[in-house]
């Protein structure tokens, strides 16, 4: 460096390159550093500066980490999931000027502390996906009891397909029967065509092969040329994703306050939570993707 810095103005034609090769840097550093020891003095030359751009015209602002957070409570006052990607889409569907990525909405949440950080959920085999590899493929129900706000218990039939997850449709039952878990699979059928299979528990109102009785879903499909499939007994997990798709059901529907049975039975049995039990509508989806963006249409 004091060399440089000392360095003549007269100095001989080829000196600088030659300096340069001596010494294992740049003709451009070798100026830089010249100019520098110039105006900030020999000792300023030698401290590292920062490499920080003097503007970062793509940097999000605090206004923009305002209107996602508000983004946020709003998706999740509604029953709906509020991850970086509905977070990301709704955001985008506003029309807002600046909309963060989903790994930057991601960060925000982590760090403002509204993400809830579950990392013991994470399953040790978190590269494998367990899932079919086209839509209509396999179709999987499941039921699940709700509470009404006047004390009755409900069922809700809940039909997913298996490679998209896509709510393909839903069903409310006072108990667990084969008539309504043949209405709920006809109802998908109308929507979007035949399964290959159709995955179910052992109940006997879905599958009780396993018991060796044909239950009456089993017959119903079997003429459709469906094949009817079940996980093993006391295993839930094989059904996981209708399984996640029934919090998400809970969520929405605790978010609704609908006020009692009579508001969900009325005239004939009404889908319990629209907006958890059908096809996302208004690109708004209570499951943690979008129609069209990462489901694929059937």
């Amino acid at each position: 460096m004091y060399l440089i810095a000392r360095w003549t103005a007269d100095a001989p034609r080829g000196a600088v390159t030659t300096f340069c090769a001596e010494h294992d840097i740049s003709r451009k550093t070798f100026y830089e550093l010249r100019k520098r020891a110039t105006t900030d003095g020999e000792a300023a030359a030698l401290q590292p500066r920062s490499r920080r751009p003097h503007t970062s015209p793509s940097r999000i602002t605090d206004t923009t980490k305002d209107h996602a957070l508000e983004v946020r409570a709003a998706l999740e006052a509604s029953g709906l999931d509020a991850g970086p990607l509905n977070v990301f889409d709704k955001m985008t569907a506003m029309g807002f000027e600046q909309v963060p990525s989903t790994a930057s909405l991601a960060r925000i949440f982590r760090q403002e502390g509204v993400a809830r950080e579950e990392p013991r959920k994470r399953p040790r085999a978190a590269w494998r996906r367990f899932v079919y590899p086209a839509p209509n493929a396999c179709w999987q129900l499941d039921t699940t009891e709700y509470v009404l706000t006047g004390g009755r218990t409900c069922v809700i039939f809940q039909l997913e397909d298996d490679h998209s997850r896509l709510a393909i449709a839903s069903h409310v039952a006072w108990s667990e029967n084969a008539e309504d878990a043949i209405i709920v699979f006809d109802k998908g059928v109308a929507a979007h065509g035949v399964p290959q299979r159709l995955l179910t528990d052992n109940g006997k109102a879905l599958n009780p092969s396993r018991l060796g009785v044909i239950g009456r879903l089993v017959e119903h499909v079997s003429r459709l040329g469906v094949e009817p499939i079940t996980g093993k007994p006391d295993k839930p997990t094989t059904q996981g994703k209708n399984e996640r798709f029934h919090r998400t059901l809970f969520t929405c529907a605790s978010a609704q306050a609908v006020p009692c049975a009579a508001g969900w039975a009325g005239t004939g049995r009404r889908r319990c939570c629209e907006a958890a039990g059908r096809e996302e509508r208004d690109g708004e989806s209570p499951r943690g993707a979008v129609l069209g963006r990462f489901l694929p249409r059937f």
